[in-house]
C-alpha cells in the first residue's frame, strides 16, 4: 500500500524538477478525458432528449381519439357508482371506423358489464391503428430529460473508460521505466567511494 500524503489540488500541472514526460503526459490525458467526458455527455444527452421530446409532440399531433363501439358485452357487472375505479375495468373488443373509412377493432379497457354498442375512447395513428393514449407536453419534457439523462451517463462512460485504460496502459510503461533504471543504478548505491 503506497502512503499519500494530503491531496494537492492540480498536482499534476505543478513545476517539479523530478515530474518526468510520462507525467506530463498523463495530466493532459486527465484533462482530455474529463473534457471528452463533459462533453460527450451533454451532447448525447441533448441530442437525445430533444429526439425523444420531437416524437412524442409529433404523437400528440397525429394520435386522434375516435368514438368506437362496444362490439359485445363487457365481462362483469356495471358498477353503480359513477366513478370507475381503474380495478373495476375489463377488456373488451370494439370496433372503429378510421378517418379514411376503414374498418377497425381491438381490445380496450372499459367499464366493466358495459353493453354491446356502448361507445369508448379509441386513440388511432394516421392509418388508424389503435395506440395509446399520447403523453401530455409536462409528461413529455420529463420523459425526455430522463431518457436523455441517462443516455448522457451511458455516452460519457466511453470516454471514462477509454482515459483509464490509457492511464493504467501509462502507469504499466512508467513501472517498466522505473524498473529498468532501477537495475541499471541499484548496483551502484552498494560501491563506495574509494
Amino acid at each position: 500500500m503506497a502512503l499519500r500524503g494530503p491531496k494537492v489540488w492540480l498536482w499534476r500541472w505543478r513545476r517539479n524538477p523530478l515530474r518526468r514526460r510520462a507525467d506530463r503526459v498523463e495530466a493532459w490525458v486527465v484533462l482530455g478525458v474529463w473534457l471528452l467526458t463533459v462533453f460527450v455527455g451533454v451532447l448525447a444527452g441533448t441530442t437525445v432528449s430533444r429526439s425523444v421530446e420531437d416524437g412524442l409532440a409529433r404523437e400528440r399531433d397525429e394520435w386522434r381519439p375516435l368514438v368506437a363501439r362496444l362490439a359485445e358485452r363487457a365481462p362483469g357487472t356495471a358498477s353503480e357508482n359513477a366513478h370507475v375505479s381503474r380495478a373495476e375495468q375489463v377488456w373488451a373488443t370494439a370496433r372503429w371506423t378510421s378517418a379514411d373509412g376503414s374498418e377497425h377493432s381491438g381490445q380496450l379497457r372499459v367499464p366493466a358489464g358495459s353493453a354491446a354498442g356502448a361507445p369508448v375512447t379509441v386513440w388511432t395513428d394516421p392509418e388508424g391503428r389503435q395506440v395509446t393514449r399520447p403523453v401530455t407536453e409536462p409528461q413529455a419534457r420529463v420523459r425526455a430529460f430522463l431518457v436523455g439523462g441517462v443516455a448522457g451517463l451511458c455516452a460519457a462512460v466511453v470516454p471514462v473508460v477509454a482515459g483509464r485504460a490509457l492511464r493504467s496502459r501509462l502507469e504499466r510503461r512508467r513501472i517498466d521505466q522505473w524498473d529498468a533504471e532501477w537495475s541499471r543504478l541499484g548496483p551502484m548505491w552498494g560501491r563506495t567511494a574509494g
